[in-house]
């Protein structure tokens, strides 16, 4: 009798190990039971053995699981592999298979040590079997909700870490500590991402799992249209056009002149709840500049190391936070700040002390908001005639020899900035004339739907300059679409003006002659005319343009940080577009 009791508890023991027989059986869809036809067995301890079988069943299940994404073998070949069939793969997938195996553990030493207690004392019960596997009937079917969601809903790469985060919220404090301890495994996996991205500009995420991937953001496409056209009061600004001006790094298009610099954004269902887009946001900048340095064959004595060769001592902090067992916000937080500062610290350096960012300012100031106006004056009485009418293939040269010579005329003469600047012309057809894309600086074209044949050449007149390494992640083909906009509208303005002094000068030599009542009323109506477009062109040249660039000036030169230039300079690119009466709605 001794003997048979025995080995009915080794039996339980080897069915709640994952190797189910004949007097515990194993059904796919009702896991693990103790067969029905015992007759030494009394309906209550068929009722405890059930209860058991349940904590097997889940075993089970776990070590299945754990097998079809890892390859870990716990059990016999009587489960089936299935692991092309769920569709689950992913490194953060078999850090969560490694995590819950780790969990398994202490259940698997307490089969271990009732196998050597009823080998002392064969006598034990199987209430004995029941009060030490009691601290797992809560745990594990906790947990089988959570693998149970991973399966159903094709959990993927970090919004696994989301998932395990939830459920680990509850008040039984083993559920929490157990998926704790599975979270920080999980946040392995995304600490070598981010050493790998923030230290190297490595994006190591084939599976597309990581919360920042390369291309453009996908995000807002699909805004309401009602919030869209709604006026937001700001001069005529609509919630879309104000989002455009706002958001000008994520409509950024490849740079024709850095090839090697790619677009990165973040993927923000992949972004877990408890890591805010705030700090996502600086992880994406820290990684893009690292990513721009390493790809770019510039002069290592000029550039040096972006993290001021700080990488092993960051490293060291990540595995460091890595260790914790706990995930800490604050302490995550401080370090990728930390990170950030030295970066943009040395990104401003970079571009204001090495690169001359304020020059360069003064450069777009000159050109594309027609700070040079003597040079604008000349070029538009010398290309008025080439201009007026539809532009041809010739025009865009025709135009570039007239600003030369403009140029010559004003005594501008700087062989080194005049090779950065080139006017472009618009036509009919031009894009498929030009296959071999558009010029080095030039924005590409944002759609190949016909377009109308421009009513005039200045019309289709537009601006391109050659942006140097590294100041093209600030002055990116987008925003110099931007100054392009700003460009076309303060010519236009000038065009009116220099028109009206024509009219003036022509009234001046008529003055002389008798007049008539309609000539009285065209010299009021130039006079009314000129006195509006000189009020305009006033407030453009120094209520919008010269205290804009003042205070954009002065925001550069209180800082030492990168990303507050760059905001400094968004708002001072939309406050342009929105000051100058470009984005009102026509009357």
């Amino acid at each position: 009798m001794i003997n048979l009791a025995l080995y009915f508890n080794f039996y339980l023991l080897l069915a709640l190990s994952g190797y189910p027989g004949t007097i515990f059986t194993w059904n796919k869809r009702t896991g693990l039971q103790v067969s029905q036809d015992l007759p030494f067995l009394h309906p209550s301890e068929t009722s405890v053995l059930n209860r058991l079988c349940k904590l097997g069943s889940d075993y089970i299940r776990f070590t299945e699981f754990i097998e079809q994404h890892t390859g870990h073998v716990h059990q016999q070949e009587h489960h089936t592999n299935q692991s092309n069939q769920t569709g689950l793969h992913g490194i953060y997938l078999r850090a969560f298979c490694t995590g819950l195996d780790s969990m398994l553990q202490p259940y698997r030493q307490t089969l271990l040590d009732l196998e050597q207690e009823f080998l002392g004392d064969p006598h034990l019960t199987i209430s004995h079997v029941n009060y030490k596997l009691d601290q797992f009937q809560l745990l594990f079917p906790s947990v089988m909700v959570v693998v149970e969601t991973i399966k159903s809903q094709k959990i993927h790469g970090c919004q696994i870490l989301e998932t395990v985060y939830k459920h680990s919220c509850g008040g039984l404090p083993p559920v929490r500590m157990a998926l704790e301890k599975i979270l920080a495994v999980c946040h392995g996996v995304m600490y070598k991402q981010l050493a790998a991205w923030m230290l190297h500009g490595l994006l190591l995420d084939q599976s597309e799992e990581f919360f920042v991937k390369q291309g453009p953001s996908a995000g807002g496409a699909a805004a309401n249209q009602d919030e869209e056209e709604e006026d937001l009061g700001l001069g005529g600004l609509s919630g879309k056009q104000l989002r455009e001006l706002q958001d000008l790094r994520l409509i950024e298009e490849e740079n024709m002149l850095a090839p090697s610099l790619q677009q990165f954004s973040l993927r923000t269902e992949m972004l877990p709840s408890y890591i805010p887009i705030r700090v996502a946001e600086k992880i994406l900048f820290v990684g893009e500049s690292v990513q721009m340095f390493e790809n770019h064959n510039h002069s290592p004595s000029r550039a040096g190391s972006i993290l001021k060769h700080q990488e092993d001592m960051f490293a060291a902090e990540l595995h460091k936070l890595k260790q914790q067992p706990l995930f800490s916000l604050v302490d995550f937080e401080n370090l990728i700040d930390r990170i950030r500062s030295t970066v943009a610290e040395h990104l401003w350096t970079l571009m204001v002390e090495e690169s001359d960012l304020l020059e360069q300012l003064k450069i777009i100031k000159d050109f594309y908001l027609l700070g040079r106006g003597e040079l604008y004056q000349v070029f538009i009485d010398l290309a008025q005639h080439m201009l007026k009418t539809p532009p041809t293939a010739v025009t865009e040269h025709d135009v570039n020899v007239a600003f030369q010579q403009a140029a010559h005329k004003v005594l501008l003469d700087d062989d080194n900035l005049l090779p950065l600047l080139h006017l472009t012309v618009d036509y009919q057809g031009k894009d498929s004339k030009e296959g071999s894309g558009p010029r080095d600086g030039a924005t590409p074209p944002q759609d190949t739907s016909p377009r109308e044949v421009p009513p005039t050449g200045w019309a289709a007149l537009g601006l391109t300059y050659k942006v140097q390494w590294p100041l093209h992640i600030l002055f990116t083909p987008a925003v110099l679409e931007k100054y392009n906009v700003v460009f076309r509208y303060l010519l236009s303005v000038r065009r009116v003006q220099s028109q009206l002094q024509h009219c003036w000068a022509l009234q001046m030599q008529r003055k002389h002659l008798k007049s008539s009542q309609t000539d009285a009323v065209k010299w009021r109506l130039r006079n009314h005319m000129a006195f509006l477009i000189d009020n305009l062109q006033y407030y453009l040249q120094v209520d919008v343009l010269e205290s804009q660039f003042s205070q954009l000036l002065q925001q550069i030169n209180s800082t030492r940080d990168f990303e507050s230039i760059r905001l400094a300079h968004d708002h001072f690119l939309s406050n342009l577009l929105a000051q100058s009466f470009i984005l009102l709605k026509p009357v």
